[in-house]
Parts: C-alpha cells; sequence; structure tokens
C-alpha cells in the first residue's frame, strides 16, 4: 500500500516496484456498469493503479468522479492517475496524470505540477528516447495489438517493440493496445513488468476475479 501522503520519489519506487496490472477504465466500453463499479471491483481485485480516461463526462462530472476515485484509492492504498487533465487531477489531489501526444507538453506540465507522476504515450522511437528529459516519470509503449478502445491507431507496434523501445530509456514503462492474457509471457520475456488494459477488465463479466487472474498471471511470469 501507498500511504496518502507519500513523496513524489515513495510513489514512483512503489510504481517502479510495486505496480504490474495497470487498470484503465472505460465506462462506454464496460457493459453498462459505471465507472464507480469498476472502481471498486479493480481494487477489490488487487490493482495498485487505476487510471480514471473519461472522455466523455463535463468538467463538474467529471471534477466529483476524480474525488471519488480519490477517496477510494487512499483507502485502498493504490495510485490514482487521471488520463490527459491536469487540472482535474491537481484539483481532486490525484497521484499522477497521463499525457497523449496531442495532450499537454509534459515538459511544461512538470512545471507547473513537480509532484505528479507524469506518464506519456509513446509509440515512436523518438518519443521514448526524449521521454525523460521531457519531464516523464514513466511511459507507454503501445499500441501494441489490434485494439478497440481507440480508432485508425494502426500500424501496430507488436511484442517486438517492447524490447527495442525500453532499451532507449531507463524510466520504469507499461505496455498497452489490445493486450489479452495470452500475451503476458511474451510480454514479459521481451522485457515488460507493468502491463495497462482497459477492456479486458471492463469488459470482464466478473472484473474483480479477471483482476486478480490477471495480477497472478503477471507476477507467475515474472517469478
Amino acid at each position: 500500500m501507498i500511504p496518502k501522503d507519500a513523496t513524489y520519489k515513495e510513489k514512483l519506487i512503489f510504481f517502479r516496484d510495486q505496480v504490474t496490472l495497470y487498470p484503465v477504465s472505460c465506462e462506454p466500453l464496460a457493459n453498462g456498469r459505471s465507472d464507480f463499479e469498476w472502481l471498486d471491483a479493480v481494487l477489490k481485485g488487487g490493482a495498485k493503479i487505476v487510471q480514471l480516461r473519461d472522455k466523455y463526462s463535463d468538467d463538474l462530472t467529471l471534477y466529483r468522479k476524480a474525488l471519488v476515485f480519490r477517496k477510494k484509492t487512499n483507502e485502498a492504498g493504490a495510485l490514482f492517475i487521471v488520463n490527459n487533465r491536469v487540472d482535474i487531477a491537481l484539483l481532486a489531489k490525484a497521484d499522477g496524470v497521463h499525457l497523449g501526444n496531442t495532450d499537454l507538453p509534459a515538459e511544461e506540465v512538470r512545471k507547473l505540477a513537480p509532484a505528479l507522476l507524469i506518464g506519456v504515450s509513446c509509440n515512436r522511437p523518438e518519443q521514448v528516447a526524449t521521454a525523460e528529459e521531457r519531464g516523464a516519470s514513466y511511459y507507454n509503449i503501445g499500441p501494441l495489438f489490434t485494439t478497440e478502445t481507440k480508432k485508425n491507431l494502426t500500424p501496430y507496434l507488436g511484442s517486438e517493440a517492447v524490447a527495442a523501445f525500453s532499451a532507449l530509456c531507463d524510466l520504469p514503462f507499461t505496455v498497452m493496445g489490445g493486450v489479452k492474457r495470452d500475451h503476458v509471457q511474451e510480454l514479459v520475456v521481451k522485457g515488460a513488468r507493468r502491463i495497462a488494459v482497459v477492456t479486458a477488465l471492463t469488459q470482464a463479466h466478473d472484473i474483480a476475479a479477471e483482476t486478480r487472474s490477471w495480477i497472478e498471471a503477471i507476477d507467475k511470469a515474472i517469478a
């Protein structure tokens, strides 16, 4: 568990050493279940980090949702990351923000929010190579495989990108994009230690049980 008063350094160490499964919310792809139901389930399943990804709510709704996410992740001792919205992350006292390639520049966000964990999405080698100097705390490699979460993302990088990209930067990283549990062993062999998933959990019949299964599969592969 990460204490709610942890320092930036403590949070980064926790992310590096304790996080294996990185669940990302997506209410429209959750088979009618709310982000709150998803959150309760992934935390019950043992998730040590969650990302709130909501591209649809108005600002007030998103802010109120983030406050609930913050309260429940604090109670569970888990990290809380907000997708894209630096303002919401700061107002809700989240642990971090994840930035895509068309979001605010990480280097500017770092100046504004030196205590936030900042994740950056990378689908080209040069983005990985500059991640640390741009102020990132971690980076994501993806999309690896075909995914329904985002459209028009081809070409997909494939598992080969894990070793190739991670050789360019020493920061901790996640991998994402169409990852199934059958991919876990292959990805771990290639160097992945943290796997981010959306529909693998949002569309699971029993989200808590599926969360536990993913964590166990990653832990087993790493061992």
